[in-house]
């Protein structure tokens, strides 16, 4: 059995539209929806709901509370965790990202940052498909920090949202 953290901090991969107000926001974790449409052989995803936030609105003690759940996600259950998966909005992942890169310069597991630019309750979103990734890729990778998304693998540092292909990229 493999064994998933998965942290959720809102972005637009967990919005959800409020049909009164008309209103597109992070409200509160979808993680338990998305996860129920997937079929997960042999891994246990263990959610911890740490904050609903777009990650615009994301202040430094944000990131110091995301690097903290990564670094006890790591310990819990003695060592049994595989790889760890951060669900973050896309806008400011990146930084999250190189702040978990520096503040853990040695974890013992994967570290998966994703997100979507589409929440997953629109079609064509890519929401889905870049869970089902950082959840596989957590499962795979050796210990580092990592942005899983739109089939691809970029290791921090040096990951970089390009807004014009609407992906991350690698920039050395």
């Amino acid at each position: 059995m493999r064994h998933i953290a998965l942290i959720t901090t809102g972005g637009t991969i967990e919005k959800t539209y409020d049909e009164q107000t008309g209103e597109l926001a992070n409200r509160r974790s979808i993680v338990h929806r998305m996860l129920a449409e997937l079929r997960l052989e042999e891994t246990e995803v263990a959610v911890r709901e740490l904050m609903s936030k777009d990650s615009l609105e994301m202040s430094d003690s944000d990131r110091q509370r995301i690097v903290e759940a990564v670094e006890a996600a790591g310990e819990e259950g003695g060592g049994v965790c595989r790889g760890i998966v951060v669900l973050h909005g896309t806008d400011t992942l990146a930084e999250t990202g190189e702040r978990l890169y520096a503040g853990i310069p040695r974890p013992r597991v994967p570290i998966v940052l994703t997100g979507a630019l589409r929440p997953f309750e629109m079609k064509r979103s890519d929401a889905l498909q870049n869970l089902t990734e950082a959840i596989f890729a957590a499962g795979l990778l050796p210990p580092g920090v990592y942005c899983v998304a739109h089939g691809r693998v970029l290791a921090f540092p040096g990951v970089k949202k390009d807004v014009e292909r609407g992906t991350f990229v690698q920039q050395l």
